[in-house]
C-alpha cells in the first residue's frame, strides 16, 4: 500500500492488476477501509483487465485524519433531522475531489468509477463535479441525497444512533466482536462471519477511527440533493441494490436508476447491505458489462428527471418507491 500526500490531504491507496489496464476506482463506504473489498471482487476485476485503485477515503485507514472540535451527539441528531442544521468540515464533494487528485498523481486522466454506499454517493458527486474524469459510473447500495429515498430503515435507527456514540472498547477481541456484530446487523442471509472477522482484524490492524465515521456521515448530511444534477449525467451507469438492504432502503436504488438517463438498474432478493458472496460473480460481470458500454456508440440516453415529471406519473414513481422500501 502507498500514500499520496495530495495538497493538504493524504490518501492511502493500493493498485492491483495489469498496467495497461483500463483504470477503475473503488470508493468504499462510511468508516470502511479499502480492505473492505472483498478479494474475490477486486481479483474478478483485475482478471477482467481492469487496473483497480482502492483508497481510504479522508478520516479512514491511513488517509488524513481532520483535526478541530469534536461533533457534539447533539450536532449528529441534528444533521439527521434535517440538511440545513448539518455543520460539516468537508463534504462528498470534496471527498470526490480526493479521488480526482489522486487520479492525477497516478496520471489516470479518466477512469470507471465503482462506489459502495456512502462511495456510492461520492462516485455520483464526482461523476457531477468531474464528467470528463469518469467512463462509467456503478453506485452500489447508495442513494441520491434525497431525503424521502433510501433512508436508514426506523427500526435500525436506534441500534446505529447507539453504535455511533459508544465509545470504542480498548480490548482489540471485543473490538473485533463489536465490528462482526456491525456487519451482521446489515447483512443478507448470506453473511460469512470469518471473512468479515478477518476483514475487521485487517482494519483494526490499520488505523480504526470512529470519531472519522462520524464526520463523514456529517458530510453526507450536509452535502445537497443530487438528483438535479444527475440528470445531466452522460456516462454508462449501471445501479446495483439488494432489496434486504435496511442501512440504504431499496428506493434509493430506484430513485438514482430513474435520476440518471439512461442507467440501468440490478436488485438481488437474497442481497442487504454488503456483497453477498454467492452473487459477486454477477457483480463483477455486471460492472464489467457497464465498463464496456462506455466503448459503444450508444443512442441518445431516454430521458430520467430531466425537466418536469408528469404529475401522474411522478404518484406512480413515488408509490413504487414506497412499495420497495416495504418490510
Amino acid at each position: 500500500m502507498t500514500s499520496a500526500q495530495l495538497g493538504k490531504v493524504t490518501i492511502e491507496y493500493e493498485v492491483d492488476g495489469p498496467e495497461d489496464g483500463e483504470p477503475m476506482l473503488l470508493l468504499m463506504g462510511l468508516g470502511a477501509q479499502l480492505v473492505a473489498w472483498p478479494r474475490d471482487v477486486v481479483d474478478g476485476l483485475t482478471e477482467s483487465g481492469f487496473r483497480v485503485i482502492r483508497m481510504d477515503n479522508r478520516d479512514i485507514g491511513l488517509s488524513t485524519k481532520t483535526e478541530g472540535p469534536v461533533p457534539s451527539r447533539a450536532a449528529l441528531f441534528k444533521a439527521f433531522a434535517h440538511r440545513r442544521f448539518a455543520q460539516s468540515d468537508y463534504l462528498l464533494s470534496d471527498m470526490a475531489k480526493d479521488a480526482v487528485t489522486l487520479l492525477d498523481h497516478l496520471d489516470v486522466p479518466a477512469a470507471h468509477v465503482v462506489g459502495v454506499s456512502m462511495g456510492g454517493m461520492i462516485a455520483q458527486q464526482l461523476t457531477i463535479d468531474h464528467p470528463e474524469r469518469v467512463l462509467s459510473l456503478c453506485s452500489i447500495m447508495s442513494n441520491t441525497g434525497n431525503r424521502r429515498h433510501g433512508i436508514v430503515s426506523p427500526r435500525l435507527l436506534p441500534t446505529m444512533a447507539l453504535s455511533m456514540t459508544t465509545p470504542r472498547p480498548e480490548d482489540p477481541a471485543e473490538a473485533e466482536r463489536l465490528g462482526v456484530a456491525g456487519f451482521r446487523l446489515i447483512a443478507g442471509p448470506h453473511f460469512d462471519a470469518d471473512e468479515i472477522a478477518g476483514m475487521v482484524r485487517s482494519a483494526i490492524s490499520r488505523n480504526v477511527n470512529p470519531l472519522g465515521t462520524i464526520r463523514q456521515l456529517l458530510a453526507i448530511q450536509a452535502s445537497p440533493d443530487r438528483t438535479p444534477a444527475l440528470a445531466e449525467v452522460r456516462v454508462p451507469t449501471l445501479v446495483i441494490h439488494g432489496l434486504r438492504d435496511r442501512l440504504v432502503l431499496p428506493s434509493g436504488g430506484i430513485a438514482t436508476v430513474r435520476a440518471v438517463p439512461g442507467a440501468r438498474l440490478l436488485m438481488f432478493p437474497d442481497m442487504a447491505h454488503d456483497l453477498p458472496g454467492p452473487r459477486r460473480a454477477e457483480i463483477v460481470e455486471a460492472i464489467t458489462r457497464n465498463a464496456a458500454r462506455a466503448h459503444e456508440n450508444q443512442a441518445p440516453p431516454v430521458a430520467g428527471w430531466a425537466g418536469e415529471p408528469d404529475p401522474e406519473a411522478a404518484g406512480e414513481l413515488e408509490k413504487d418507491l414506497l412499495d420497495a422500501d416495504a418490510p
